[in-house]
């Protein structure tokens, strides 16, 4: 199982932790020429006017300490992405305090859009940084355009011939789209207040992490979309279904919560 997450706006600091990044160190090596490109023009936009960074990157003004931080980007300390992203997902997922076993099945199958890294897995060291799928860099431009090609290349392979849950935001799921065979393993879940049928953040992110965790602390391994809908009612998640009209085609899968928390 292959499960794509978005990253987090918060993220924990990094500078003094850990050795510096070391872009050939990260997982799916096909992505590095497309971080390089990135990273090396954040760093340079951010080095340069601060302003003008602030601007590009829909930063505000208490946010402007975070242009100093990607200009530090080569020599920050980096540390293992599952400790950097925070955040409702992240806090409900609580990575740290999964057992031994838990912890594995998160190495393998947990992968984390980013707008800086593309996407990585949660072991990957990386620094604290500034930078979201929806920023256009003035040099590469839109980098949710920036990451389709080089994901095109990588991710279907990475995806192998197992299910694929899809539970990032829209944003980061303009960069890469599973298709053909592959698309028929995923599931894309929404989580939806059961009263309103309506969408609401908190609880959808909270939800969503706290989904992950079950699934892993529970060691279930659906093979397809409709073994993780009968694995989500087993642990006790009230799941709505919409099976995908024609071949290639994605599932959804609408949880519903009673409670907004």
């Amino acid at each position: 199982m292959l499960v794509l997450l978005p990253p987090s706006e918060g993220k924990a600091a990094s500078s003094g932790r850990g050795a510096p990044l070391k872009l050939e160190s990260l997982s799916l090596p096909g992505l590095t020429a497309a971080r390089e490109a990135v990273l090396g023009e954040l760093v340079e936009l951010c080095a340069g006017d601060e302003d003008k960074a602030c601007e590009v990157l829909g930063l505000s003004e208490g946010l402007r300490g975070e242009v100093a931080k990607n200009a530090g980007l080569m020599t920050a300390g980096a540390r293992p992405a599952g400790e950097i992203y925070t955040g409702v997902l992240y806090d409900a997922l609580d990575l740290g305090s999964l057992d031994a076993g838990a912890k594995r099945r998160a190495g393998r199958s947990l992968l984390v859009f980013s707008g800086l890294w593309g996407a990585v897995r949660v072991n990957d060291r990386i620094p604290s940084y500034r930078c979201s799928m929806g920023v256009k860099l003035p040099g590469l431009g839109a980098l949710g355009a920036h990451w389709r090609a080089p994901m095109a290349d990588v991710l279907p392979e990475l995806a192998g011939s197992g299910l694929v849950l899809d539970l990032r935001s829209s944003a980061y799921a303009a960069a890469w789209k599973p298709k053909g065979e592959v698309a028929g393993r995923t599931a894309s879940v929404r989580v939806l207040h059961a009263p309103t049928r309506k969408v609401v953040s908190h609880f959808n992110k909270a939800t969503k992490g706290r989904i992950v965790r079950s699934l892993l602390a529970s060691g279930v391994a659906p093979k397809e979309p409709a073994e993780l809908v009968e694995a989500l009612r087993d642990l006790g998640y009230v799941v709505e279904v919409e099976a995908p009209k024609g071949a290639g085609r994605a599932w959804t899968l609408d949880v519903l919560v009673d409670e907004v928390h």
